[in-house]
């Protein structure tokens, strides 16, 4: 299973988290590294999270539409 770690972006709707990944790649021929991001819907449960906060997020079976994964663990509370 494919495991990341993101920073809650949104918390408006119940049980779930709107979290940001962010990737870095180096372009292949002007050499420059970008940077990447993508927005998950993650299923929360039993978890206190603020917005800000570092996450890790586990790929999981589809729990609806837009949600396929879930919220393992706080790494960091925000600053």
């Amino acid at each position: 299973m494919k495991t990341l770690q993101a920073v809650v972006k949104s918390l408006k709707t119940p049980k779930t988290a709107i979290v940001l990944v962010e990737t870095k790649w180096q372009h292949p021929i002007y050499k420059k590294y970008v940077k990447k991001s993508k927005s998950y819907a993650c299923h929360v449960e039993n978890m206190e999270l603020t917005i800000g906060d570092n996450v890790i997020i586990r790929e999981v079976r589809p729990m609806s539409k837009t949600k396929r994964f879930q919220v393992i663990e706080k790494v960091e509370e925000k600053k």
